[in-house]
């Protein structure tokens, strides 16, 4: 079961919003498909004749009617839907002049250039706050408009290794690990997504747009949580723990007789109804592991005892009999076992777009999460290509005719 595109007049809740989207790669793109996604009118602005960089970040890529390769890669495709591209050349005097009028059009402003980038084509906050007082104006930055760092590139690898994410990451006897994706970059994404809605709330309150600066070291050190925590009570650096839990035991991935399965205990009526249906009620009777606290004391002895109890059933027989009795327990699933999920599947997580450039006539894409009761999310435009939309943005919110954008097209501004 996949999710299918619903009418083009559905409307999200963010419908009636415009975006001025000068962000590409990862952050800045999450952040504008999501407020997309919720029904926003997304204006790429893209390189006349380049394009987002990771239109380039293959393979692998959309393949085309011949079977051949596009050039929309897949890392490119994960972040752009319902977005409409604007070719612009910023750095001609005649580009920066027509990206006003469309900032003059919107609402919301989103850039990811390095610090000071857009002041050179007179298109910084600075430059824009008094024209536009009403501009919500977001920056995503690898390190934000202030600090020793502030004018360095910043990427997602870089911030997961300064921000300590590497650092919990990965066997405690192996090297430090970033996340398998792009984390730091999504999840800053979200963080901006989450400041624009809130600084539209206070637009409506008081009129009033505001500069919003986002850092990937800054979201990324945020979402340190409980180990964050852990050090800042404790004053004890964490290790790398593997598959294990700071502070629950047990909660690990364990063999089964036939492969793996992951077992998160949350509580210790959760662990005793574990070791009833293990057929070991000794090791919840065991005073070394009969609370929380001491599990997490003696993790190292229960983890020597747990294999040979676990053991003794399949990973199906663990996966079901503790789903069965409350006991949170999973596979460890590959990517295709993901989407073949019947939960997945159900919840709609895999999306076909149409999309008639490609061999198939459409584009699979992982849906959004959200669920809502009266504004569903909507998915009205796959993935543009680079400028697809110039002509049809500039004479709806511009109204230039056929020759003014013809003339654009040939001094190179669009």
């Amino acid at each position: 079961m996949t999710d299918t595109v619903p009418s083009q007049s559905a409307k999200g809740p963010l419908a009636g919003l415009r975006v001025f989207d000068l962000t590409r790669i990862l952050a800045g793109p999450t952040c504008t498909q999501l407020l997309g996604d919720l029904g926003a009118d997304i204006i790429k602005i893209e390189r006349p004749g380049q394009g987002d960089d990771t239109r380039k970040w293959g393979p692998p890529y959309l393949k085309d009617k011949d079977g051949g390769d596009t050039k929309e890669s897949a890392y490119y495709l994960s972040s752009n839907r319902n977005k409409r591209s604007l070719a612009i050349d910023i750095s001609k005097p005649e580009g920066q002049a027509l990206a006003k009028r469309l900032i003059a059009q919107s609402d919301i402003l989103v850039e990811n250039y390095k610090v000071g980038g857009l002041a050179k084509y007179g298109l910084s906050y600075d430059d824009l706050k008094d024209e536009f007082p009403g501009l919500i104006f977001c920056s995503i930055t690898g390190f934000g408009q202030t600090g020793p760092y502030a004018p360095r590139a910043g990427y997602d690898y870089l911030a997961q290794g300064i921000g300590g994410i590497m650092s919990l990451t990965g066997e405690s006897d192996g090297a430090p690990m970033k996340v398998g994706v792009g984390i730091a970059d999504v999840m800053c994404g979200m963080y901006a997504s989450s400041a624009i809605l809130a600084a539209i709330h206070h637009r409506s309150q008081t009129g009033e747009g505001q500069h919003i600066d986002l850092a990937l070291l800054d979201t990324q050190v945020s979402w340190l949580v409980n180990e964050g925590l852990n050090y800042l009570t404790s004053g004890k650096v964490p290790t790398r723990l593997g598959n294990e839990h700071a502070n629950i035991v047990p909660y690990k991935v364990l063999p089964a007789a036939d492969g793996f399965f992951i077992l998160a205990v949350g509580n210790d009526r959760q662990f005793k109804t574990f070791c009833d249906f293990a057929g070991a009620p000794e090791l919840a009777e065991d005073p070394r592991f009969l609370t929380n606290s001491d599990r997490v004391r003696n993790r190292e002895a229960l983890y020597a005892l747990l294999p040979d109890v676990t053991k003794r059933k399949t990973q199906q027989e663990w996966v079901d009999g503790l789903a069965g009795i409350h006991v949170p327990s999973g596979p460890v699933n590959s990517l295709d076992q993901v989407f073949e999920d019947p939960q997945i599947q159900a919840r709609g997580m895999k999306l076909t777009m149409p999309y008639p450039e490609s061999q198939s006539g459409d584009v699979d894409l992982i849906a959004n999460p959200i669920k809502f009761s009266g504004t569903p999310v909507t998915y009205r435009r796959p993935p543009p290509s680079a400028g697809q939309h110039s002509e049809e943005v500039l004479n709806e919110l511009l109204d230039l005719s056929e020759a003014e954008i013809a003339a654009l097209r040939s001094d190179g501004v669009i």
